[in-house]
């Protein structure tokens, strides 16, 4: 989470909340994840599609830079966990 947004990805499924507004996604409605490291280097953005075929995006800052790295890796294994075929 950063002062603005947050995302959550757990046993649940997927949750963004952009400035106080949360849209969940239960794993049974994900069509897949997608997430990348922002243009500068210190956002994580990561994005749902959902069954019917929307894309939903949020992106929250790494502080420190660093954390971005370590975001990468607990959500390979997340979803990989959770969504091993998706």
């Amino acid at each position: 989470m950063d002062t603005h947004n947050a995302i959550v990805v757990d046993a649940d499924g997927v949750t963004l909340d952009i400035n106080g507004v949360s849209a969940e996604f239960p794993w049974q409605e994900v069509r897949s994840v997608h997430y990348r490291a922002g243009a500068n280097g210190r956002k994580l953005m990561l994005g749902v599609i959902h069954l019917d075929g929307h894309f939903y995006e949020s992106e929250v800052e790494a502080r420190p830079k660093a954390r971005l790295t370590q975001w990468f890796t607990q959500l390979a294994w997340v979803l990989h966990h959770y969504r091993p075929t998706g």
